[in-house]
């Protein structure tokens, strides 16, 4: 009997389907959650969001946000969230070297934009990571990784 997976951000579905098992990083440390799961919310840590269906898993880097845990249905609502296997490893590289050169320059007057680019510098290390332990398939891509 499977559970009801539903993985949304602040801009889509990223995925809804029937799965065996969703496993979440909540802030308390990473959970699994089964069929018939007692009713629980969490809030989420940045990590990756996994779904197995039999032989079939699928990943999804999220930076925070909530899942509600119903014995029926998991319902994940990410701050921001991202499918693994359409990571952009290039905009990432960017975005990681542009966070990175910021922080560099320590904290500036302005306290919102640190927090930002810290945070930006958090997702992006989270993607790349995410696509050097998930990804599936993409030899050339895990090669170039590996080169740093």
């Amino acid at each position: 009997m499977p559970i009801r997976c539903e993985i949304v951000s602040q801009d889509n579905l990223l995925y809804e389907g029937d799965v065996d098992i969703v496993v979440l990083p909540g802030t308390g440390g990473i959970m699994g959650v089964l069929p018939n799961h007692a009713p629980l919310l969490t809030t989420l840590n940045f990590g990756v969001v996994q779904v197995r269906f039999g032989d079939e898993e699928e990943n999804f880097a999220v930076s925070g946000g909530v899942a509600e845990i119903q014995p029926d249905i998991v319902t994940v609502l990410a701050d921001r969230a991202e499918d693994i296997e359409e990571i952009d490893i290039e905009r990432a590289q960017a975005a990681q070297e542009r966070a990175k050169e910021y922080m560099e320059q320590g904290p500036p007057p302005d306290t919102d934009r640190y927090l930002a680019m810290s945070a930006a510098l958090r997702r992006s290390n989270l993607r790349l990571d995410a696509v050097k332990r998930y990804r599936r398939g993409k030899k050339k891509t895990q090669a170039h990784l590996t080169e740093e």
